[in-house]
């Protein structure tokens, strides 16, 4: 079992910035991929970005240009800034790890951007 711990949500206005963190809290070899994923009230859970022990990233279309996905392979750590925020962003984000023998989620963070 893998845990990992989630930090950087909160409150914020319209067209603020916030950065979300994602650590293993286990020592890890290596990762497949990491990424952010969030769910609105009422909402699927959704991708938000993704990236690989590579570098290969992948952006939902609502956060191109907006988020940038980050990881440090050493640490086995991933952050996602997250800069012109919208009301419509306000979800739990939930980080994601993938590993070889599995899929580890976090306890999911809440990001409120008011307008």
């Amino acid at each position: 079992q893998v845990h990992l711990v989630e930090s950087g949500g909160g409150l914020v206005q319209a067209g603020g910035s916030l950065r979300l963190s994602c650590a293993a809290a286990e020592g890890i070899w290596s990762f497949n991929r990491m990424g952010w994923y969030r769910q609105a009230p009422g909402k699927e859970r959704e991708l938000v970005a993704t990236i690989t022990r590579g570098g290969e990233t992948n952006y939902s279309d609502s956060a191109k240009g907006r988020f940038t996905i980050s990881a440090d392979n050493a640490k086995n750590t991933a952050s996602l800034q997250m800069s012109s925020l919208k009301p419509e962003d306000t979800a739990v984000y939930y980080c994601n790890l993938v590993l070889n023998w599995g899929t580890y989620w976090g306890q999911g963070t809440q990001v409120t951007v008011s307008s």
